[in-house]
């Protein structure tokens, strides 16, 4: 979101702007996936979420909380990098 406010366009039809920010957040994502492995939940927490039964494992195992705190100084670094 902080992407598309800092680079995106004001109408629908700015081109230009939507592939800056195409660019950016490609180039975020890039970096991300470097620092992470993945930019999916699936490979960032190493359960299918899609999945009912891996969903329950997930959640018996407290793998969100202890691992979704750990990527935000990675966003945030990114982030500020990239506006």
């Amino acid at each position: 979101m902080v992407i598309g406010l800092r680079y995106g366009g004001i109408s629908a039809d700015d081109n230009a702007a939507k592939e800056k920010t195409y660019a950016v957040v490609g180039e975020f994502l890039q970096e991300f996936k470097a620092c992470n492995g993945s930019v999916a939940c699936t490979g960032l927490l190493g359960y299918n979420l899609s999945d009912p039964q891996r969903v329950a494992e997930a959640k018996k195992n407290k793998v969100v909380p202890a691992r979704c705190p750990g990527f935000v100084p990675d966003v945030v670094k990114l982030v500020e990098k990239a506006v």
